[in-house]
């Protein structure tokens, strides 16, 4: 392919445009290498270990094209609107119930480009999760782990997409110790809908490990996922899931979300959202 860069023009330009819209990239396709495409190919490089130049030559070529061809081998992986049919029926629920969930909870896509399940790693769960298995993490706590096991929450250490991989990785290397695997991948949240792994047993999965498998198979088992935190997770005396067949979207969300809900609305989006698919 032609290498191509800021102000370039021609059917590569058109060509590179359409790749970076699928990756989710809202750039304007045209024959025009513009701005927006220039930050795109500049976002693209750094997330891929490339010279960030925005200079599309070979090896950036060769990423684009990868990450669509694999993109396109993973949209077998998302949710149908027969998949939401047989959750409502399953649960008892509106279809117009689980589309506003779906639709305000998820938080869209439930997979990378690559297939992995999308995921945030928490560094202050890591940090429980060790000490409920006897383990002092005060112990671990360094410049290299910093970023990965703290006592409280912060967002300052997200680095979204594939980079909560990295820090999931890192963080279950600290030790040979099993138990650091298990806390760290418990640590985690999880698919379109975001479960923590540490759900796991009570969700009625085997293991972490098998909670994870299952998260990398399909959209499907996210939501199913989702079933069986809704059901077997009360709120206020009630499971979440009699929350939302009430229509009481403020306790749903609050129980869902935490009290952090009414900041962020998530009531009224739901409330919103059900009126439109009814």
């Amino acid at each position: 392919m032609k290498t191509i860069r800021y102000r370039s023009r021609g059917e590569e330009v058109h060509y590179l445009e359409e790749i970076l819209t699928k990756l989710g990239y809202t750039v304007y396709v045209s024959n025009f290498f513009g701005r927006d495409t220039d930050a795109a190919v500049k976002d693209f490089q750094s997330k891929n270990n490339l010279v960030v130049d925005g200079i599309v030559g070979l090896k950036s070529w060769m990423k684009l094209i990868e990450a669509e061809k694999n993109l396109v081998a993973f949209n077998d992986k998302f949710l149908s609107e027969k998949d939401v049919k047989d959750f409502a029926n399953q649960f008892g629920l509106e279809i117009a119930m689980v589309k506003a969930v779906n639709e305000i909870e998820s938080r869209g896509k439930g997979f990378l480009v690559y297939g992995r399940p999308v995921i945030l790693f928490e560094g202050h769960i890591f940090w429980r999760e060790l000490k409920s298995k006897g383990i002092n993490p005060e112990k671990y706590v360094s410049n290299r782990t910093k970023d990965v096991l703290y006592k409280k929450w912060t967002r300052s250490h997200y680095r979204g997409g594939a980079g909560e991989y990295d820090r999931l990785e890192k963080a279950a290397g600290i030790s040979d110790l099993p138990a650091f695997h298990e806390a760290a991948y418990s640590a985690a949240s999880w698919g379109a809908f975001q479960i923590m792994g540490f759900h796991y047993e009570n969700l009625g999965y085997a293991s972490i490990d098998h909670f994870v498998s299952e998260m990398y198979e399909h959209e499907r088992e996210h939501l199913k996922a989702f079933g069986k935190f809704v059901e077997n997770t009360s709120f206020k005396g009630k499971k979440l899931l009699d929350w939302i067949k009430e229509k009481n979207w403020a306790k749903f969300a609050e129980g869902y979300n935490g009290p952090g809900y009414k900041k962020n609305k998530y009531d009224t989006k739901l409330e919103k959202a059900y009126q439109k698919y009814s």
